[in-house]
């Protein structure tokens, strides 16, 4: 209590504390309007000044503080508003499984274990309660063990010991266990159980004696906000009943509970199996663990109960159970193992636990205010994965951003007109609670809170909440109905759809709707040098031209890929144009990771201080793109300009007119094909897209998805950002040099990253691999070189042009040495789907048209009289 005491005070005496570190304010204002504790668990962090740091304890929060302070952060304050593993933590089941359908969420928890099973004792002698019993994954049909498969060969590349085992094997190996209904199991013999108060005492202890503060019984009751002299707000301060702690950064590791999880604890029967693996029965969507003398059962349901109104008094309570909820987990607990029935129930557990709308965390810098931080909704999965999702946020932190590709975690990742929407939040987090332990299938979608964004050529069906809550399921569903044909590890049922839409636009024309593609205007005075310091191509050519080009950020990695598209100087001609008196340009960004993109221009604008404008104009303008050889007959129809190469060469772009409706024309290909988008004001779109398909009638012309995209891209060689091009990839790596503007002396973001990387060579890189067998992969599949595992697939599809499966994956020397065309050309490699081994070819180049003539609209002669003959 001393130490207590004494942490109290050096908060309090804060209270006048002095500000230099903070941009100089306009304003402050406190971001709770309350007087009253909030509920929120923050960290607080100041880079250079005494202490600053501030969370209510989660496991992240403990995480979080320790990695900070092995890092070298001392002056970090961790607030805890009752006590250490207050909330969710205290009451989680502690389950550690190393197999996840991701490989950055593999890596992040071999990380968590790392530290739990070796790391805090090594450091401070404390046992953290880590007990390593291993982890059984049930099978009850063929689909959830080709699953399992597939995480069995993913682990091979991470070196994670598994096996799958039959019915009898699994029988000896957990003796309780009824087998008569399996199809088989996974066995992973290092996966284990951790202690959540072991775990959180130990890493407090840990991170005081590297000089961190840790404060219990400090409620928060406001943050401070300030607005500095370019609009930007900030975090300034943080208030407790304590006093006022001056800072810059605020990192929340609470969350909001949204649904209750529950768990019986009962007597285990035959007490001399103590090292049983921990259960889960995912088709059952039970968990059952081993805890001391006793076996605990949870599990997670489809109608899960909302906690609207979380209390701040709430911090080690539970709720009641509610039988009728929890019974169909004790069923299928009882099925699997039958000796439950006859057993007493010891206790039980009903706790809430926070959802999100994607069944992902919540971290990353709030887009809304500058140093707010956050760390919190890990959907049951926070002592798991706070090993290595702590030590990204503190690096996050530090440095500006994570080692990993965090994307999949980071809160930009939503559309900003989402993060409010009630509606969204509630069906979404409802959806990934329900789906929990549902098979991870490739093509899965949600079914919830669609049509919130929708372009012009949508239509609307809502939400049935899976027939919850007593809501009746929607009736001739068609989009449910062919996600359902999704769910396999096969080629689907409409495999042949997909083919069809890739032949038409490779021999005719297709046109894909594109209207989600995120549309921004970047002008002002400093436009051109944030252009430059931007975007690792040379964007600055002349007005009429489009450029592909990546973002990067300090370390080289790719932020993003886009077009940019320098625009004339002029007048406004919105959504077309923006008033331009200097420098201005036109980005056009793939619209799922278009909010991220926004945010990582915004914060490097504000870091350089750059005097410039980024407007949106997403929403008011649609995107087609007419694709294929025989796009420019059709386009020539409707529109007033001509398209003929001389004219409109590739990577160009005008206003003109489309069957009298002003649209910009954009020279441009995703597929490898002559093509053109179309940018359309909204209330156009229907018109001209009318028009084109009239047009394109006498040349059999047809709407094509993003399934085929995807399959006609990787045919090409193009990159998806996020699966074969992260954060994490240099665009050397990624086989992107020529988006670099190295041969320049402009400088741009990440450049001196990529100078050092080629000096050195790179000891990963992209390799293109095509095999002889008709089999579907998707991503995540090995690959080995000469017997050794040197990667795994980021993306794989089937490309119906050269009739072969492509994958793309990253590979390393496992020597450590530099991968070289040398390299990749003298090793044999295979790549392992499902634990069956495939010989794969490795290409250097795209084995689809390598010399880039189709998009040039250079074709082999008599081309489509040859297309027609056969397709007769």
């Amino acid at each position: 209590m001393a130490f207590l005491g004494t942490a109290v005070r050096k908060v309090a005496s804060c209270r006048p504390a002095l500000s230099p570190l903070c941009r100089s304010a306009t304003t402050s204002r406190r971001y709770s309007s309350s007087s009253e504790p909030t509920t929120e668990k923050i960290l607080l962090y100041v880079p250079f000044k005494k202490t600053t740091t501030f969370k209510q304890i989660s496991c992240l929060g403990c995480q979080t503080v320790y990695h900070l302070a092995k890092m070298g952060m001392t002056n970090v304050v961790l607030l805890e508003r009752d006590r250490l593993t207050a909330g969710t933590t205290w009451h989680t089941a502690g389950l550690l499984w190393q197999l996840r359908p991701s490989d950055v969420e593999v890596e992040l928890l071999a990380h968590t274990r790392q530290v739990i099973s070796h790391d805090l004792e090594q450091e401070t002698g404390l046992e953290t309660g880590w007990i390593q019993n291993g982890g059984l994954f049930i099978a009850s049909n063929k689909q959830r063990l080709d699953e399992y498969k597939r995480l069995m060969s993913l682990g091979k590349v991470y070196g994670i010991e598994s096996h799958v085992l039959s019915p009898a094997e699994t029988k000896d190996l957990y003796p309780l266990m009824n087998v008569d209904d399996l199809y088989g199991t996974l066995y992973v013999p290092k996966d284990g159980t951790m202690d959540p108060a072991g775990t959180c005492t130990t890493l407090s202890r840990a991170a005081t004696a590297r000089g961190a503060t840790v404060i219990e019984n400090c409620p928060v009751t406001g943050i401070q906000v300030s607005t500095d002299d370019m609009g930007v707000k900030r975090v300034k301060a943080v208030e407790t009943f304590h006093g006022t702690i001056q800072t810059p950064v605020v990192v929340n590791c609470a969350g909001y509970p949204v649904c209750c999880s529950k768990m019986i604890i009962v007597p285990v029967i035959c007490l001399e199996h103590t090292n049983m693996p921990n259960v889960r029965d995912h088709d059952a969507s039970v968990y059952l663990r081993l805890q001391g003398d006793a076996l605990s059962v949870g599990g997670y349901e489809q109608n899960p109960v909302f906690w609207d109104k979380v209390s701040d008094k709430f911090a080690f309570s539970l709720f009641d159970l509610d039988w009728d909820v929890f019974m169909q987990h004790i069923e299928g607990a009882i099925n699997r193992v039958p000796a439950l029935e006859q057993t007493g129930i010891k206790s039980t557990v009903c706790g809430p636990e926070s959802f999100t709308a994607d069944h992902k965390p919540l971290m990353g810098e709030a887009p809304e205010v500058r140093g707010f931080f956050l760390g919190c909704g890990f959907n049951s999965a926070g002592m798991m994965l706070g090993g290595g999702c702590g030590r990204e946020l503190a690096h996050w932190i530090i440095h500006g951003r994570p080692e990993k590709d965090m994307y999949g975690y980071d809160i930009r990742r939503f559309h900003h007109s989402l993060t409010d929407n009630n509606k969204w939040i509630r069906e979404r987090s409802h959806e990934s609670y329900a789906k929990n332990y549902s098979v991870v299938f490739p093509f899965d979608e949600p079914l919830a809170s669609r049509n919130m964004r929708t372009d012009p050529f949508h239509k609307v069906l809502d939400y049935d909440w899976y027939g919850a809550y007593d809501i009746s399921k929607n009736q001739n569903y068609k989009y449910n109905e062919l996600l359902g044909k999704e769910y396999t590890f096969d080629y689907p049922p409409h495999h042949h759809v997909i083919k069809n839409e890739c032949l038409t636009c490779r021999h005719g024309v297709s046109v894909f709707n594109m209207s989600y593609f995120g549309k921004f205007y970047l002008t002002g005075p400093d436009a051109k040098k944030a252009a430059d310091w931007l975007f690792s191509a040379d964007v600055n050519k002349i007005p009429g031209s489009t450029v592909y080009t990546c973002m990067l950020n300090k370390r080289g990695g790719s932020e993003a890929d886009l077009t940019v598209s320098r625009l004339e100087a002029g007048a406004a001609n919105l959504p077309l144009a923006p008033e331009a008196n200097g420098d201005a340009y036109y980005l056009a960004i793939g619209g799922g990771v278009a909010e991220h993109n926004w945010n990582h221009i915004k914060t490097v604008l504000q870091d350089e201080g750059l005097n410039c404008q980024l407007t949106d104009y997403s929403e008011d303008m649609g995107m087609i793109s007419i694709q294929g050889p025989k796009s420019r007959e059709v386009l020539q129809e409707i529109l007033d300009t001509d398209l003929s190469n001389e004219a409109f060469p590739f990577s160009t772009h005008k206003v003109c007119n489309a069957a009298g409706h002003k649209v910009r024309a954009m020279r441009l290909s995703f597929v490898g094909e002559l093509g053109w988008e179309l940018h359309i004001p909204k209330d156009s779109c229907l018109p001209v897209y009318q028009a084109v398909m009239a047009a394109g009638a006498k040349h059999s012309i047809i709407n094509a998805g993003y399934r085929a995209i995807d399959s006609l891209s990787i045919e090409k060689g193009y990159r998806h950002w996020h699966a074969d091009l992260r954060p994490d990839d240099t665009p050397l790596e990624a086989g992107l040099a020529f988006t670099c503007k190295m041969k320049s002396t402009i400088p741009f973001l990440g450049r001196a990253s990529l100078e050092k990387q080629k000096a050195e060579g790179l000891r990963r890189r992209i390799v293109c691999f095509t095999i002889d067998e008709k089999v579907p992969m998707f991503g995540l599949e090995a690959i080995f070189r000469n017997g050794v595992p040197v990667g795994h697939l980021r993306r794989s599809d089937y490309g119906f042009f050269i009739d072969k499966q492509i994958g793309y994956g990253y590979i390393r020397n496992p020597d450590g040495g530099v991968v070289n065309a040398d390299f990749i050309k003298s090793g044999k490699f295979t790549l392992e789907r499902m634990g069956v081994v495939y010989e794969a070819k490795p290409h250097l180049k795209s084995p689809f048209d390598p010399s880039n003539n189709r998009v040039k609209g250079i074709y082999p002669d008599n081309y489509h009289n040859v297309y027609k003959a056969n397709a007769q």
